[in-house]
Parts: structure tokens; sequence; C-alpha cells
């Protein structure tokens, strides 16, 4: 069993305000949520209007499957243009 676990960091330039930053993250989390088989929330920064912590989980059986599918989770975010992915960490635990 392969556990992949990424913490994404990201920055909501153009928000000003808590409700505008859960409209921006509902719209992320929805969107991974539907074209991933993933776990997805908000994990911390969340009193931070202009920052947010995204924490994702997939389990698998091959690390490289699991690296990838982070990967595209990543990408996807990024490509949205709703909010910019300052850092991204990666741990893959193999059981």
């Amino acid at each position: 069993m392969v556990i992949g676990l990424c913490r994404i960091t990201l920055a909501l330039h153009d928000n000003h305000s808590l409700k505008g930053k859960r409209q921006v993250l509902k719209s992320i989390i929805g969107k991974v949520k539907n074209r991933f088989n993933v776990s997805i929330a908000e994990v911390g920064e969340n009193d931070i209007w202009q920052r947010a912590v995204l924490g994702v989980a997939a389990v698998g059986n091959d690390r490289h499957f699991i690296n990838s599918k982070m990967d595209k989770v990543t990408n996807l975010i990024e490509g949205l243009n709703r909010a910019e992915v300052i850092s991204r960490d990666l741990e893959i635990l193999n059981f």
C-alpha cells in the first residue's frame, strides 16, 4: 500500500475577504475532487484572506502512480489561475 500526502500552499492575490477565499477554495476543491479520486481539504491558514493551505491524500499500490497523480493535481490547481501555488510538499509512504 502506498499513501501520498501533499501540502499545497496557495496565494490568493485578488482576494479581500474570507467569503471570497471560501468561494475560490470551494471551486478549486470541487474541480480536483471531480477530476481525481483524492481527498482534499483546507488544512491551514484558515483566518488569512490571501493565503490557503490545502492537504491532498491519495492511496494506491504503485509509488509512481501516486507521484504522477499528485503532479497532475498540482498542475490542475495552477492551470485554473484562481490562485498561485507558492509551495508544494509531497510525502509518499510505503506500507
